[in-house]
């Protein structure tokens, strides 16, 4: 006997009436896709157009940029002017060459140890692991402060260096507790056999937890990575020599305090560049590493971080 039930949110299957279902799994309407539509388009259009107007204004020259009083949305006239004479060996250039050093050393130095520390907080039975983790939490919510550390950077004879650049940032307890969730994840069972057939910690560490743990390791490496290369405080605090400065610090000088890097300042007086693309072509040189390694690691990251903070 066939059952029927009026109500407009039950749905017949086979003469037998089915349970609603849940507002997420209703197919949209034509107004909903078009609504997010609409919404997706605006939030774009809300990145891409800042972005769209500072490449365009680093791309004109002078004439153009006057003629539009200032930043430029239309391109006309384009010119690599900007970026020539920033790449021609001055203090941008230098500066560049700082941070993908900085990036690059201070990045691997910080993964090798955020690495080896978590693993090892992974291994539960490992010594004194409760009081290691106890303690690195606590640094999550008590520091020593700017001065204190100021100060153990200058006793170590750290200062005008570029390990002040590295070393006093260089671990990030909130990477390792994601590293350190994520090598939980692991069998057991395919450490243990590792270890039977005589594999040590170190080689289980390399060839089975490492290759297991691709995801979340891409992730931290681009967390650190970008860390590095967008830091400015640091520098600021600890060089005093103008040609060790990082390209951040370059930009915040030359579009906070407009001050023209080294070697620009005549040309932009002369006429032959414009102060405002030539602060443009830096914020476009400062973005560009990012923008292009953040595609690569994106397939990454959901699995990464998820993964990574279930357990632990």
């Amino acid at each position: 006997m066939t059952a029927v039930i009026d109500e407009p949110t039950t749905r017949k299957v086979r003469g037998w009436a089915a349970p609603p279902r849940p507002v997420w799994e209703e197919a949209p309407t034509g107004a909903g896709l078009a609504g997010k539509g609409i919404v997706l388009v605006l939030a774009c259009l809300a990145v891409v157009f800042p972005l769209w107007i500072v490449i365009v204004t680093s791309l004109s020259t002078r004439r153009t940029i006057d003629e539009a009083g200032g930043l430029v949305m239309v391109p006309k006239d384009i010119t690599f002017i900007a970026y020539q004479e920033l790449l021609s060996g001055g203090q941008v250039t230098r500066a560049a060459l700082v941070s993908i050093g900085v990036t690059l050393v201070g990045t691997l130095f910080s993964m090798a140890v955020s690495v080896l520390c978590a693993y090892g907080l992974s291994r539960t039975d490992s010594l004194g692991h409760r009081w290691i983790l106890m303690t690195l939490l606590a640094t999550m919510f008590f520091s020593a402060g700017l001065i204190p550390t100021y100060l153990l950077v200058q006793t170590l004879g750290l200062t005008d260096s570029y390990l002040a650049l590295i070393l006093p940032s260089a671990i990030s307890v909130f990477n390792i507790l994601v590293l350190r969730g994520f090598f939980m994840n692991i069998s057991q069972e395919l450490v243990d056999s590792a270890r039977i057939d005589g594999a040590g910690d170190f080689r289980i560490l390399w060839q089975i937890v490492m290759p297991l743990s691709r995801a979340v390791i891409a992730v931290i490496t681009l967390f650190y990575a970008v860390g590095y290369w967008s830091a400015w405080f640091n520098a600021s605090l600890y060089l005093n020599d103008q040609n060790m400065l990082p390209l951040q610090n370059v930009m915040i000088q030359l579009v906070q305090k407009q001050e023209a890097p080294v070697g620009l300042g005549q040309a932009i007086r002369t006429g032959q560049l414009s102060g405002l693309a030539v602060q443009m072509a830096v914020m476009v040189m400062a973005l560009l590493p990012v923008a292009v390694l953040s595609p690569f690691v994106q397939k990454h990251f959901k699995k990464g971080m998820l993964t990574g903070a279930v357990k632990g």
